[in-house]
């Protein structure tokens, strides 16, 4: 099969189409062909030689973790699918490529009404800013400030924080202000003056922070809310025993996606959709992530 794959760690030119061996189901997996995959900051971070916790990588590397497709070979003592079964759900290390095995603990029914692209980027980004919440303890009452509220995981996270009765407050470009205020979300502007332009939409101070950009977007976190525990962040874990913040990792299963995959089926989720892009050109997907610009997700397509 063809996958998009490195032979080598380094820049968005090391991706390339490979042809590899195709899996086969095992006991209590089932084989999917892969209709589309979402792409996302870890992916660059593996191209680069990160292993996720408990990985080992091996060349040729395969990449991505989130997928959707159609079930087409059912291992042993899998239950629950069958041939011909539309799922969405998590593979490391194994997403961009046309087919994948995947243990049936890591997969879900696709909604009926769920375009494949949307499918294909579900479980990421919906994963972590619902764990990412959970872990803050975000509720009826809180004012809650993201940083990178148009990106993936800011997207989902603006929506589940409303649906809780949060006020939200998301920075992010100008460009994206107006699908913010879609969202629910009242925007601000990065740069000089961010502190001061937060605390002008909330005067009585923010209560929660989920943190997706790193950098300036820490300082002005602590800044802007003395308890430490409610400030998390996706991206800035070297600084986590600096600042004594959050590290924000996202813990995956079946229940948290099958409750969002509800969700987004009574209409409670939104999921923007940037750009999509056939396997062979995984590398563009590479960069256009890198730039740190993109709304919503990106979506790679194997067939």
């Amino acid at each position: 099969m063809k996958a998009a794959a490195i032979n080598s760690f380094g820049g968005p030119e090391v991706v390339e189409l490979l042809e590899v061996e195709t899996p086969v189901a095992g006991p209590g997996q089932v084989r999917v062909k892969v209709k589309a995959a979402g792409i996302q900051a870890s992916d660059c971070a593996v191209r680069t030689g990160w292993a996720p916790p408990g990985q080992t990588l091996a060349f040729p590397q395969k990449i991505g973790n989130e997928f959707a497709g159609v079930v087409d070979q059912v291992g042993e003592g899998a239950e629950g699918f069958e041939v011909g079964s539309e799922v969405l759900g998590w593979a490391l290390l194994a997403a961009h490529a046309e087919y994948l095995v995947v243990p049936v603990d890591q997969i879900v029914a696709k909604p009926e009404d769920m375009p494949w692209e949307v499918a294909g980027v579900f479980s990421a980004s919906g994963q972590t800013a619902h764990t990412a919440l959970e872990k803050l303890k975000v509720g009826p009452g809180d004012t809650l400030l993201v940083h990178a509220a148009a990106g993936g995981v800011g997207t989902v996270a603006v929506q589940l924080a409303r649906s809780y009765g949060a006020k939200v407050i998301g920075t992010a470009s100008p460009r994206n202000h107006d699908y913010l205020r879609e969202l629910g979300a009242e925007p601000v502007a990065y740069g000089e003056g961010l502190a001061d332009r937060v605390r002008a939409l909330a005067p009585e101070g923010v209560t929660a922070i989920l943190d997706g950009a790193g950098g300036e977007a820490l300082d002005v976190s602590v800044e802007l809310l003395e308890n430490r525990e409610r400030i998390g962040t996706l991206v800035g874990f070297d600084r986590i025993e600096e600042l004594g913040i959050l590290p924000l990792f996202s813990q995956r299963s079946t229940d948290r996606l099958r409750a969002l995959a509800d969700l987004y089926e009574q209409g409670g989720l939104r999921i923007e959709i940037a750009r999509t892009y056939p396997l062979e050109q995984a590398a563009d997907a590479h960069r256009e992530v890198e730039t740190r610009h993109v709304r919503g997700k990106l979506v790679i397509l194997p067939g």
